[in-house]
């Protein structure tokens, strides 16, 4: 009997809340358990045990004309992304702008070089087959990669500061930070992509590599800020919590939906992330109804389980096999580019001791934007290239999936912000 879509979706709430009580019996996150589980549901393990998986293929990545679980993961990170918004409040930023101004720029450009130099120099024992000049290839994919590397993951940083309840400085700076790096990596990957196109002779025209990745972030905003008055407005109709959250979500698997829309390569595609997360940044700052983020706070347990899950049913051997010495390094130049960076940010601009020590290891979370770079990135380069691209990030991907939430944990925790 094969696994239909609505009970897989029953398996996975269910299995994931046993993964996250038994993470919680040995202190780890939640997060890390439902993770944990998906990896175990994965049709990748299951195969190699010569076992049919319980959760086909299909159902979590989705095929042409049967896109399966994923627009439960687009929701998710959609609720995601808009309470990452709602905790971005006017006047905390302000106290925190000088350190915010400096630390953004350092953990990401940290990441963006370390990672370059690391693959540049490795290049010729980590890229085989490539078949070109080391300064043709090996560099001008290190640089991509290394942009891509400055993406940071909102879900798992969410889920961890939402399960202990985490208040302080520390919190209130890594929310800010993870909010705005993902449009510093659409920016940094555009110029990288840019620049790898004049070494390696590609032809990827001028308004694709600089016009448009502007005009997808501040689409993308625009549309969210357009969205958020909007929630404002309607909610004055809905008299009850329960009406306030069929509102609210409607609302924003709305937006997600119109994101959506727009794809269709990267010339069009708008960022549901960075959509409503200025949705949640407009409610939370201009609308006097404190309820709209609460009635979406109860409910948000399930939406972390479905979408770590399903992020951890992702994992795939085969990747692993293929690049995992190559996902290795992008991880470990990645996080040493973090921590460095945020703590020279936060040593320049006098930011609090927690911050200066802790900050680094809560910015080590990556997926959603990484791996779609990844795949537009694939499309820029030759074919062997590509894969061999999107192999490596994934691989990096699964790797951060399992080590950074207890990181943050341990960050949050250390700085004495965690309840």
């Amino acid at each position: 009997m094969e696994t239909n879509l609505i009970l897989s979706i029953g398996i996975i709430i269910v299995v994931g809340f046993f993964g996250g009580v038994l993470a919680r019996k040995v202190k780890f996150p939640r997060v890390t358990g439902y993770i944990v589980i998906g990896i175990l549901l994965s049709p990748s393990l299951w195969s190699l045990l010569g076992l049919s998986p319980i959760v086909p293929q299909k159902w979590i990545i989705g095929e042409a004309g049967n896109p399966g679980l994923t627009p439960i993961t687009d929701i998710a990170l959609g609720i995601i992304a808009y309470l990452v918004g709602g905790s971005l409040r006017l006047k905390d930023l302000r106290q925190l702008e000088k350190t915010i101004i400096w630390i953004v720029p350092f953990q990401a450009f940290g990441a963006w070089i370390l990672v370059t130099l690391l693959l540049s120099l490795l290049g010729p024992f980590v890229f085989e087959g490539s078949g070109t000049a080391p300064y043709q290839t090996y560099f001008a994919v290190a640089l991509v990669i290394g942009a891509i590397s400055c993406a940071t993951a909102p879900a798992a940083t969410m889920a961890i500061i939402r399960e202990y309840k985490a208040k302080g400085p520390l919190t209130s700076t890594l929310l800010a930070v993870v909010a705005i790096d993902d449009a510093i990596a659409v920016i940094a990957f555009a110029v990288a992509l840019s620049v790898s196109s004049a070494i390696t002779g590609g032809n990827i025209p001028l308004h694709q590599m600089i016009v448009l990745p502007f005009v997808q972030i501040f689409g993308s905003i625009g549309l969210g800020i357009a969205f958020g008055y909007l929630m404002i407005k309607i909610v004055k109709l809905a008299r009850t919590r329960e009406l306030l959250l069929v509102i609210i979500l409607g609302m924003l698997v709305l937006c997600i939906g119109l994101c959506k829309c727009a794809e269709g390569g990267f010339d069009l595609s708008l960022s549901y992330i960075l959509a409503t997360m200025s949705a949640g940044f407009i409610v939370t700052n201009w609308a006097k109804r404190e309820e709209m983020f609460s009635v979406v706070e109860e409910i948000e347990e399930v939406v972390f389980a479905m979408f770590f899950v399903l992020a951890g049913m992702r994992f795939d051997l085969g990747v692993m096999r293929i690049a995992g010495l190559i996902g290795l390094i992008i991880f470990l130049g990645r996080c040493l580019g973090k921590f460095v960076g945020a703590k020279a940010g936060a040593t320049i601009s006098h930011a609090p001791d927690p911050v200066k020590k802790y900050l680094g290891f809560g910015l080590l979370p990556t997926a959603g934007v990484a791996v779609g770079l990844a795949l537009l990135a694939g499309r820029a380069f030759s074919p062997a290239i590509g894969m061999l691209i999107i192999n490596a990030v994934l691989a990096s991907v699964i790797i951060n999936e399992l080590i950074a939430p207890p990181l943050t944990k341990y960050a949050i925790t250390k700085a004495g912000e965690a309840t």
